[in-house]
């Protein structure tokens, strides 16, 4: 009888969240299989669970997918919590780096630059155990083409 209640309220008073705001804002359904906010999950950023709650639902392992976010303390620290393929930061401010941060394998300085790096990110093998990249100031390597990698089963 409570979770009814509770649906009944939730239903009543419902309103966008400032994520989904976000989302709508700025048009990005379209470019995205799938959208999960955490105010709508029994789990919060960094937990790992909202992470595997998302693989999931793409039907992809926690390793095969990178967290692409702008807060270190909960979308690049919730990326390493559930031992996601890897994170890549994009930083709203100047805001650099301290020796207690979460620490994101790439950062890039604007999410135009996303695409570029998605290939190489494919491509290198259990890349959360490569050397760490800052994007803005190190060249990556080139990379062959792993599209004709018959080890990666596709």
């Amino acid at each position: 009888m409570v979770y009814q209640e509770w649906v009944k309220l939730r239903y009543k008073y419902l309103a966008l969240t400032p994520e989904w705001e976000k989302v709508d804002k700025l048009s990005l359904r379209s470019y995205f299989d799938i959208i999960l906010v955490s105010g709508d999950l029994p789990w919060e950023k960094p937990h790992h669970k909202i992470f595997h709650e998302a693989c999931g639902y793409l039907g992809v392992e926690p390793h095969q997918c990178i967290m692409v976010g702008d807060k270190l303390d909960t979308d690049i620290l919730g990326g390493i919590r559930a031992q996601l393929g890897g994170t890549v930061w994009i930083p709203l401010s100047s805001h650099q780096l301290d020796d207690n941060d979460p620490t994101p394998d790439y950062v890039i300085d604007h999410v135009t630059k996303l695409p570029n790096l998605l290939p190489q990110v494919k491509c290198i093998p259990n890349f959360r155990n490569k050397m760490r990249h800052n994007f803005n100031n190190v060249s990556l390597p080139d990379i062959d083409d792993c599209s004709s990698n018959s080890s990666d089963g596709s």
